[in-house]
């Protein structure tokens, strides 16, 4: 039997009975059950792999921190070899908590806007005009018909709120045809959308949203420590720091320390560059103590044509964006719900309004006041777990060259 199973190949499955006994050392060493041990009375194969693997597993499963050293002579497996041969890459311990933290982000996602009264809906993929606009849109042909997949469930999250059910949330698919090459684009990912109405003021869907991520945050270091813990050992990072409640800045608060930095070309009355982001988060960082804050009161001209304009300076918006490590997870804002001010906007915004009237129909019944947001569920595991490039927390990541496996 010994001889048989010497010549079984790496990652084969096999059956194995046997007693688990404790092992007399006390400890094993080479194995990641170091408590007991399986004395094998038979063994079979129920399927046995190729010889020759892509990659040692014992490679990709590597700590980061094996690299440094000066006179190391691992092997690193690239993140296209992993990708290639993704199956074989998963089976990593730090791959495999991954996927278990991204399916909590969403079961927590789930929980917390349940528990705010919120309604799971399902909207369309395949729609018949760009949802936010621009050519960043992925064009089909349905029964000869010009289409695309939807770039969000804006318009639909919207029409949900106006049908009465007030408070919606929907964890979908999401199609960007951005020829965007960087860590944090996908052209598919995962969307974790959430729209509600609102009764008095906007900051109610930051209330909604600030309790949402601190209950996400909060499971994720309760009920997956041991995941965390997994996820650390290969790819080390520092634990995201947070307030309670969240940090919330205005726009104007926000440009303020970046010039009291000396930084340049910064539009007050403009959108922040991404480098810009990044900087502002390590001042947040620095100020606050946290990795974790919103940003409120974006000016109007940096936002979409349907964004409610601030009654009290036409300027700025009633809008916000949210942080994480100093990267962008959410851009949202209360919705303009009166038709005659949406087409005005659309207009004073250059948008022909025959290409949005069946957008601007839609709230001509009586409509809420409402708002909402969109987040990449990809984006947030990798921000949360700081594991530099979103392709780590895609399990099949679709970018502009990649299309399988």
């Amino acid at each position: 039997m010994v001889k048989w199973v010497s010549n079984l190949t790496k990652e084969s499955v096999v059956d194995i009975q046997g007693l688990v006994m404790a092992p007399e050392s006390g400890k094993v060493e080479s194995c990641t059950q170091q408590d007991v041990e399986l004395v094998a009375q038979s063994i079979y194969c129920v399927s046995r792999s190729e010889p020759r693997l892509p990659f040692e597993i014992d490679d990709a499963s590597r700590p980061e921190t094996d690299f440094d050293k000066e006179d190391t002579t691992y092997v690193r497996v690239g993140q296209d070899t992993r990708l290639n041969h993704r199956v074989i890459d998963l089976r990593t311990p730090a791959n495999q908590a991954i996927f278990r933290i991204q399916s909590a982000v969403c079961e927590l996602f789930r929980d917390a806007l349940r528990a705010q009264d919120f309604v799971e809906i399902h909207t369309p993929k395949l729609i018949g005009g760009a949802s936010e606009g621009g050519a960043s849109v992925f064009k089909l042909d349905y029964m000869g018909q010009p289409a695309c997949l939807a770039q969000s469930p804006q318009l639909y999250k919207q029409m949900a709120v106006e049908s009465d059910l007030e408070r919606v949330f929907e964890i979908g698919p999401v199609f960007r045809a951005e020829n965007s090459n960087t860590h944090r684009h996908l052209c598919e990912f995962t969307g974790l959308d959430m729209e509600m109405a609102i009764k008095e003021h906007y900051f109610e869907v930051l209330d909604v949203l600030d309790n949402l991520f601190l209950h996400m945050f909060d499971g994720l270091n309760e009920r997956f420590k041991h995941e965390l813990q997994v996820v650390s050992q290969q790819f080390p990072y520092e634990p995201l720091k947070y307030l309670r409640p969240t940090l919330r800045l205005e726009f104007p608060q926000g440009i303020a320390m970046l010039k009291e930095a000396g930084v340049e070309g910064v539009d007050p009355l403009g959108d922040l560059s991404t480098e810009h982001e990044r900087i502002l988060g390590q001042l947040v960082k620095e100020k606050y103590d946290t990795d974790f804050y919103m940003l409120t009161k974006y000016p109007a001209a940096a936002r979409p044509f349907y964004t409610m304009p601030d009654p009290a300076d036409p300027d700025y918006s009633n809008s916000y964006d949210i942080f994480i490590r100093g990267e962008e997870i959410i851009s949202g804002a209360q919705r303009i719900h009166d038709p005659a001010l949406l087409t005005k906007r659309a207009v004073e915004c250059g948008i022909e309004v025959d290409t949005i009237q069946a957008y601007i129909d839609a709230f001509k019944y009586g409509a809420l006041p409402h708002g909402g947001c969109g987040v990449g569920l990809e984006r947030v595991v990798m921000l949360f777990l700081n594991l530099g490039n979103i392709r780590k927390t895609s399990m099949f990541p679709r970018d502009p060259r990649r299309l399988a496996p």
